[in-house]
């Protein structure tokens, strides 16, 4: 089929699907399963030169009564017949799972993974899965589960559903499109955008890094006597024996310097533009190994590090009130 013939069936569809008799028109809970009263058939451009080829034949055939023609005509009729029937089977029952993608940030493009299943001992090959302007080819064994991943854009930060979503295939013979729509009520999270040219990030509390004693660490800071409740294995034996009390070793190790990263900071910035600066300070400090913490306007977290700070610190950035 030409892509010229292609565009012109799924424009059809496209505006078949805003008739108040075509679902789904508000966003459905996972998962989600395609019935026979959900999916829509159409001939293709391919199918309607076929339809053409069998009107000119059966039209000649009846006219010079010749009964060969006439047989070969509903012979081919019968086929496409067929082909519209299974281009529908293949997606009756098809039920897709669970849908769920890895926040990213605005202008990045968001991995979503979907999960279908084949119910049924029936192969499902040429499926497309198509949302927006991206677009994923799979097949789908019986009684077989995979993951689909398409990729979709991040263009506004916070919750984000991706619209309304459409299974497709033009298989077996490419004579009809059988599609369905469907529209996942599942919010995806985007993170806020990240400012390009950030300043560096503010100046640590106190100057450097700081030493804490700890029963372990990386450098010995002193021996002291034992207290009740001190480990076994801090006991120094040979320092204790020349001594009269029994000792302990006590050691000394380096904490991250700790940044707040304050909303208040940045205040001769535009409303979008702190929240950039902000989340960017979050990923350098988090580069940098950095303590940090976030303060807002109505929330404050605490000071901390790794993966999941980060995603609380994006996360709060990017659920701040639009203005």
């Amino acid at each position: 089929m030409s892509s010229q013939a292609r565009d012109l069936v799924e424009r059809f569809g496209d505006r078949a699907a805003r008739l108040a008799f075509i679902r789904p028109k508000k966003p459905e809970p996972m998962p989600i399963e395609l019935n026979r009263g959900r999916i829509y058939v159409l001939p293709t451009g391919f199918g309607l030169f076929i339809a053409a080829i069998i009107t000119a034949l059966l039209l000649g055939a009846l006219n010079y009564n010749n009964n060969p023609a006439i047989f070969l005509a509903f012979i081919i009729a019968a086929a496409a017949h067929n082909s519209l029937v299974h281009a529908h089977l293949l997606l009756s029952g098809l039920c897709i799972k669970t849908m769920h993608a890895e926040p990213v940030h605005v202008g990045q493009a968001m991995q979503l993974r979907m999960r279908f299943d084949a119910k049924g001992a029936r192969d499902r090959q040429g499926l497309e899965l198509v949302c927006g302007d991206s677009e994923e080819k799979f097949d789908l064994l019986a009684r077989e589960q995979i993951e689909v991943n398409i990729e979709i854009p991040a263009t506004r930060r916070g919750w984000m559903q991706t619209g309304r979503m459409r299974v497709s295939t033009v298989r077996p013979l490419g004579l009809a499109r059988a599609w369905s729509w469907i529209r996942p009520d599942t919010d995806l999270l985007v993170y806020p955008a990240l400012e390009s040219q950030a300043p560096s990030l503010p100046e640590a509390q106190g100057e450097g890094s700081q030493s804490r004693m700890h029963s372990q660490g990386e450098h010995l800071h002193q021996l002291r006597e034992y207290r009740h409740g001190d480990a076994r294995k801090q006991i120094a034996w040979k320092a204790s024996a020349r001594s009269e009390h029994l000792l302990v070793r006590e050691y000394e190790t380096q904490t991250a310097k700790e940044i707040q990263l304050d909303w208040f900071s940045v205040a001769s910035l535009p409303y979008e533009a702190r929240i950039a600066r902000l989340a960017r300070w979050v990923v350098n400090a988090e580069h940098s190994n950095c303590r940090y913490s976030l303060r807002l306007p109505d929330q404050f977290i605490a000071s901390g590090s790794g993966p999941e700070q980060r995603h609380a610190c994006l996360r709060a950035l990017a659920l701040m009130p639009h203005v």
